[in-house]
């Protein structure tokens, strides 16, 4: 007896009855779970949670063939599940919350926080323009981080940014890329949204580099760090709330086209540090 699969059928042994295989995908779910359960974050959850999952079939028709393989979107009917749900937890939870965030806190108050929590990441973002070999970016982000975590008040202000380090953006995912690995099939992942397996990866691989993982107990620091994460969450939903809104207003298919923009932001970004190759000393050295 032959399943389907995603890209191929798969064979099944022979003479297996319906209730044989119902046990045995009982126990490899079972299997399954006890692994999701050890994973180190919740993109390696996510992952997993998909691979049980069933694929889109690809079509006969030539023309919607070639869509259907520029969309690289194989999971597509689990992924849009996902955004549904997504969409309707955001909807009644994140969103309100951002929205009084916004509404509650002027604006340098929250281009503040922003920057506390953007200060508390320079280390994991250090480490993969280390890992990156860009020199230059290192220093740039090792620097930052001494003076506002000094004179910027713990990162409240960036007065790095004045004095010629400015800020960039960098993650696991992005050091993935730049190391080569392929971005893999589309990915809408409960709760980190659009995403691939190589930015699951690396977010996997940020958690394991943020000394923040590895904080000890006792003198409220895990509660910091759970509070960090919060807020960290509560930031990003607010700093979109406005293209959001435009995405689900202005096109007919909102997933359709997150999964566009996500993909153009992403290789923008590893575009960006794939270019930077800045082997100068800084502006303020010149002067």
């Amino acid at each position: 007896m032959t399943e389907r699969s995603c890209g191929k059928p798969r064979e099944t042994e022979p003479g297996m009855t319906m209730r044989a295989q119902t046990k045995q995908k009982a126990a490899a779910q079972k299997a399954a779970a006890g692994w999701i359960r050890n994973a180190a974050a919740g993109g390696v959850v996510a992952a997993a949670l998909l691979s049980l999952s069933g694929c889109a079939t690809p079509p006969k028709d030539p023309a919607a063939l070639s869509e259907y393989r520029a969309n690289d979107d194989p999971l597509e009917p689990t992924n849009r599940f996902f955004y549904r749900v997504n969409n309707t937890v955001d909807r009644y939870t994140l969103k309100p919350v951002a929205q009084a965030y916004v509404d509650v806190l002027p604006v340098p108050v929250r281009t503040g926080v922003h920057d506390v929590l953007s200060n508390f990441a320079a280390p994991t973002r250090l480490a993969n323009d280390v890992l990156e070999a860009k020199s230059r970016r290192a220093g740039t982000t090792f620097m930052r981080f001494l003076i506002n975590s000094t004179v910027g008040v713990a990162g409240i202000f960036d007065v790095a940014r004045d004095w010629g380090y400015p800020g960039h953006e960098n993650d696991g995912g992005i050091t993935l890329a730049i190391w080569g690995v392929p971005s893999g099939p589309y990915l809408y992942l409960p709760l980190l949204g659009p995403n691939s397996p190589r930015s699951a990866g690396g977010f996997v691989m940020d958690v394991a580099l943020s000394p923040l993982t590895y904080v000890p107990k006792g003198y409220g620091l895990l509660t910091l760090n759970d509070a960090l994460y919060g807020v960290t969450i509560v930031d990003a939903r607010a700093r979109v709330l406005g293209e959001f809104e435009q995405i689900n207003n202005n096109y007919l298919d909102p997933y359709a086209a997150l999964r566009s923009l996500y993909r153009q932001h992403r290789q923008a970004e590893i575009e960006e540090v794939r270019q930077d190759n800045q082997t100068t000393t800084p502006d303020w050295y010149t002067h």
